[in-house]
């Protein structure tokens, strides 16, 4: 199965849920966005490593990553390569001195933390992306936008912020998709992962 390479486009905090946190995938060359719900410390992790801050001690995955070049170990690419039931499966492709190649089964949290540290890319597959991943359209700024929904869908957008799975089950799908454009405006990705699932399991039916 041909792999597709990702890279980190973005960290998002939830507007709407607290202490919820999503790293958001892009697409090399590709305008589709693979977000997934990680938590806090996961988010830190990864922050720490993107913006090459130096903690005063090293964090978990600093000592892992340390401890695996200690004793000649590379992270040569990490692959998302499994979703069931909402869960993302990753494993870490590594190689030993003498050119063994080993797979470890990893948290896809975890994993990005350390491919970010080891400067490895990201792969993941085409079904993947399918089922999880969000499609931007280049025309707003910085390609970030998502695709324009019908300006007649606007007019049944709820008053307020809807906050709960209960709240997405009464909406039809015309008003799911306009919400999901709006969180996508505001890079709020956690929230933009439930209303793609709720849209998912309504298609699947």
């Amino acid at each position: 199965m041909k792999k597709i390479e990702l890279e980190i486009v973005a960290l998002s905090h939830s507007i709407t849920q607290t202490h919820s946190y999503a790293v958001v995938l892009g697409e090399v060359n590709g305008l589709r966005r693979l977000p997934i719900v990680i938590g806090g410390f996961e988010a830190q992790a990864i922050a720490v490593a993107l913006e090459r801050m130096q903690p005063s001690r090293p964090l978990t995955h600093d000592l892992f990553a340390n401890f695996m070049s200690t004793f000649g170990i590379e992270l040569t690419e990490v692959i998302i390569y499994k979703l069931e039931e909402g869960i993302f499966f990753a494993k870490l492709v590594c190689q030993s001195g003498n050119e063994e190649v080993i797979e470890i089964d990893s948290r896809t949290s975890d994993a990005l933390a350390l491919a970010v540290r080891a400067n490895c890319r990201i792969y993941t597959y085409e079904n993947i992306l399918e089922a999880a991943g969000l499609y931007l359209d280049q025309s707003t700024e910085g390609g970030q936008g998502a695709e324009q929904p019908d300006p007649k869908s606007l007019s049944a957008t709820p008053s307020t912020p809807v906050s709960t799975n209960k709240d997405l089950k009464s909406l039809n799908m015309e008003e799911l998709n306009t919400l999901l454009h709006q969180v996508l405006e505001q890079e709020d990705y956690v929230r933009a992962i439930s209303i793609r699932d709720e849209i998912n399991s309504r298609k699947s039916k």
